[in-house]
């Protein structure tokens, strides 16, 4: 997610002011990637996830939150305590649309 919405930065760096298209959304850049993405951050390139269930206070919590609403997360992390799921790096997905 971080490499695309950079990519897609990249892109509109030639065009600031002009909308993200569904057909020219992204463009091959060499560099870094240091986008954080958190809370606010406006999505340019993606529109769906699919991820585990991270640490409580990680950035990559942070990201998932950003993506889908910090409350459906909560909520999606309540209801996977209660079905006991697998959580971290070999757990359980979920697909956010």
């Amino acid at each position: 997610m971080r490499v695309l919405e950079s990519a897609a930065r990249s892109t509109l760096a030639f065009a600031p002011n002009a909308p993200a298209c569904g057909w020219q959304r992204v463009s091959a850049f060499e560099g870094f990637t240091d986008l954080f993405i958190y809370p606010g951050f406006e999505f340019r390139a993606v529109d769906a996830l699919l991820t585990n269930f991270h640490l409580p206070r990680s950035t990559l919590l942070a990201l998932v939150s950003a993506f889908a609403g910090r409350d459906l997360i909560l909520r999606a992390y309540q209801e996977a305590i209660r079905e006991r799921y697998r959580f971290y790096s070999f757990g359980d997905a979920m697909f956010l649309l």
